[in-house]
């Protein structure tokens, strides 16, 4: 039997904390070991439980998820850390990355994007929510000079699926479109982003840098 992915959840809303753990251990392979109300109480739960994954709201109490974020990845590196949070900015979804944060969700996905989120950033992958990504696609056509969003390593189905990503369809709108299940396109858009060159999370801050989004310091 495979090892649970044992996962901590950091949000100072008690209902949102009760309704993720529910969802996550609807999957026999996830186990949420600690809840942490604030940024204080998540360094000592890792601290304490060693998860695989914290699961961090950026907004909360005290100590908030970016500073939190920025000493688990310091203290405890093998933690991943996974973003669930209701802020859409560039912002904030480049400055997590910067921090070390393995992915960025927000609250309004579906449940099957959360499992996905977990498991892959537990494996040690990026994790980029489809808004997101179609925010960084579409800058990189943009600054690569390609007017078109065809691109000639990706096959039909990956520039059909990259344009939807481009338009900043969700998971679930794209799968709907296309009669296909939601993770197979997040199969599809991780082939994609790896093959824009835009899949770890060292090129993400790279390309992040070039973009002017935030300096060396």
């Amino acid at each position: 039997m495979s090892k649970k992915i044992r996962v901590l959840i950091a949000d100072d809303h008690a209902i949102l904390r009760s309704g993720v753990k529910m969802l996550l251990e609807a999957d026999s392979n996830i186990e949420v070991v600690g809840e942490a109300l604030d940024g204080n109480e998540a360094l000592k739960l890792v601290e304490q439980l060693k998860p695989d994954v914290t699961l961090m709201d950026i907004a909360m109490p005290g100590m908030d998820g970016l500073e939190a974020t920025r000493r688990i990845k310091a203290q405890w590196p093998e933690v991943a850390v996974l973003v669930l949070t209701m802020h859409r900015s560039e912002e904030y979804f480049f400055e997590m990355l910067k921090l070390g944060a393995s992915g960025y969700l927000l609250k309004g996905a579906q449940p099957e994007e959360l499992i996905n989120a977990v498991q892959t950033v537990a494996r040690g992958e990026i994790f980029l929510y489809p808004s997101m990504a179609g925010k960084l696609v579409r800058d990189y056509i943009s600054r690569t000079g390609n007017t078109s969003t065809l691109n000639p390593s990706l096959s039909p189905r990956e520039n059909e699926i990259l344009r939807l990503l481009v338009e900043e369809f969700s998971a679930k709108e794209i799968a709907e479109k296309l009669v296909v299940s939601i993770s197979t396109v997040h199969t599809h858009r991780n082939n994609i982003m790896r093959k824009l060159g835009l899949s770890s999370r060292r090129e993400l801050i790279q390309y992040a840098r070039q973009k002017g989004l935030w300096g060396d310091g």
